[in-house]
């Protein structure tokens, strides 16, 4: 998922290393089943099977659902098929080898999440049109939300997987975990600190380059934001609609966060700040 992954528990329960190597292990699985960075994936082998319905396991099944629900929600600004249009702007680059990908799919710049379809009954996934799913949004969330299901028990933890962060219950202090905002203009500086407890916050930012996020319904990048902040229930809700409202801007991005009652925090390039009402409460 091109990222390191951290997790801190606060117990000295016998059994907490066998539930760290589970939670961890989700990572591993999740990056395996849904990356388009691997030729051999679950997903890129879906991406080879255009117009048939192919059976999908839970995890993959679950994440494509999940990103065509994100899209319908959000009128598009979210979209996972936007794989082929990111591989073309060079985001072809597994990050642990650091060999670019390049997919033998040739995709039209106007396939949509639209153009997938899912049978729950059957559990099969079905892409109309030749097109490659980027499922980094949701994915990275999944798994945070799955390694916190295995440390439910000990109530006090948290997990970092590169900024995109679930805390559980307490901190060694006894207080909520408090987590910072990175700063988008200012290197190793923080913009904000919130408060949070059962909670997950993710960060969408154009902290390296600036073309990284694409608006979907343009297919141009995304600029009236700088770093969008969400915090939600669950890290793959907050992940998806970070990127969302990213792409939406601050004043559409707002309106999204306050019908869907969740909380954030939009910093433009201009550093001009919104907020929903609720964010120094949302934990």
């Amino acid at each position: 998922m091109g990222t390191l992954a951290t997790i801190q528990v606060v117990t000295h329960h016998s059994n907490a290393e066998a539930a760290l190597d589970r939670a961890f292990g989700w990572f591993h699985e999740i990056e395996a089943r849904c990356t388009r960075f691997n030729p051999a994936s679950e997903l890129m082998l879906l991406t080879a099977r255009t117009g048939i319905p192919v059976p999908a396991s839970d995890i993959l099944y679950e994440a494509v659902r999940f990103a065509l629900m994100v899209a319908e929600e959000t009128g598009g600004a979210f979209d996972p098929t936007v794989g082929h249009r990111m591989e073309a702007r060079g985001y072809n680059r597994e990050h642990r080898t650091g060999q670019s990908v390049v997919s033998a799919i040739t995709a039209d710049d106007d396939v949509s999440f639209g153009d997938v379809r899912l049978d729950p009954r059957n559990r099969t996934i079905t892409l109309l049109r030749p097109l490659i799913l980027d499922l980094g949004a949701v994915a990275k969330g999944l798994a945070v939300d799955a390694a916190a299901r295995e440390l439910q028990p000990f109530r006090d933890f948290a997990i970092d997987a590169g900024g995109d962060v679930y805390m559980g219950g307490v901190s060694p202090n006894g207080k909520p975990w408090t987590v910072g905002i990175r700063h988008p203009r200012r290197d190793r500086e923080l913009i904000d600190t919130l408060s949070i407890s059962n909670h997950a916050v993710c960060t969408s930012g154009d902290y390296e380059r600036q073309d990284h996020i694409l608006d979907p319904r343009a297919g141009t990048s995304a600029r009236s934001v700088a770093s969008a902040t969400v915090v939600a229930d669950s890290a793959m809700l907050a992940d998806a609609l970070a990127t969302a409202v990213f792409v939406l801007g601050p004043e559409a991005g707002l309106e999204l966060l306050n019908r869907m009652g969740l909380n954030g925090l939009i910093i433009t390039p201009e550093l001009a700040r919104f907020e929903t009402p609720g964010l120094r409460h949302a934990a």
